[in-house]
């Protein structure tokens, strides 16, 4: 084999900047353990190009010139600093154009991930508008329904008074007999504090009997105060109570905020 053929055939810079297959690579790799001229070039192929990556870093730039004239300078008197002229300048224009285009490859899929990016922002902006204006047909389609019950003919209206310390506050059951469902509008109540629960009871007045209808747990998260129930009872009075997380067994009369009598049947 002619080493000094092989070192001038390019195949060693190649080497350096990766741009050999992983066969010829390995091939390289063998021959540089094969024989040390090689080994050496390839030591010095690489200290040029730190050299010169060195010489035009952006922290040295604007001493490029001067840098390159000490090299030459220091070149007669070392012969272990190799000049970069001495190697292939058509093989580094192959690989700085190598490197170019990988530059550019890698700001190209920057890019394509950026678009990407905005494009699934675009996305994600689109399906939640589109999602809140379902909502919106959806609350509408509800309000119309609830609104058609409410002026059912057929509905009894139950207005609630406010009660002792709470004669401020209101609300109003709307029952349907025919669906065994009531609809409590519990706008004129104040938030209900922490740990606390308003219960709906239907009351019998002879004798007194309260039955609960359940707690309002979403009281204070929801938007219309509207609140739909069952209630199968023969119920002749409704009233509210502020009871404990949970609800309680019988009502707390001293936190009854709101009763009112069914006086009237459809």
């Amino acid at each position: 084999m002619d080493i000094n053929a092989y070192i001038q055939s390019g195949v060693l810079e190649l080497y350096v900047a990766g741009a050999l297959s992983e066969k010829e690579s390995k091939e390289v790799y063998d021959l540089m353990l094969k024989h040390p001229e090689i080994l050496k070039e390839v030591l010095e192929i690489e200290s040029a190009i730190i050299k010169l990556t060195a010489a035009t870093s952006k922290n040295t730039n604007t001493h490029t010139f001067t840098t390159v004239k000490d090299q030459i300078a220091n070149n007669n008197n070392n012969p272990k600093v190799v000049s970069i002229s001495k190697y292939n300048w058509l093989t580094y224009s192959g690989w700085a154009a190598t490197l170019v285009l990988g530059l550019g490859l890698l700001w190209a899929l920057n890019e394509n991930r950026q678009l990407q990016s905005d494009i699934q922002i675009v996305e994600n902006e689109q399906l939640f508008l589109e999602t809140q204006i379902a909502d919106a047909k959806s609350d509408l389609e509800a309000s119309k329904a609830l609104l058609n019950v409410l002026r059912d003919r057929d509905i009894i209206s139950i207005p609630l008074g406010g009660q002792g310390n709470f004669a401020n506050t209101y609300a109003k059951v709307y029952w349907d007999k025919k669906t065994n469902s009531i609809y409590l509008d519990a706008q004129g109540l104040p938030e209900a504090p922490e740990g606390k629960v308003y219960q709906v009871w239907s009351l019998t007045l002879n004798p007194l009997t309260p039955t609960s209808l359940g707690t309002i747990d979403n009281f204070n998260t929801d938007d219309n105060k509207i609140f739909e129930i069952t209630n199968a009872n023969e119920s002749q009075a409704f009233g509210i109570t502020l009871e404990p997380a949970g609800g309680s067994q019988t009502p707390t009369m001293e936190q009854l905020y709101t009763l009112g009598i069914v006086t009237s049947s459809p």
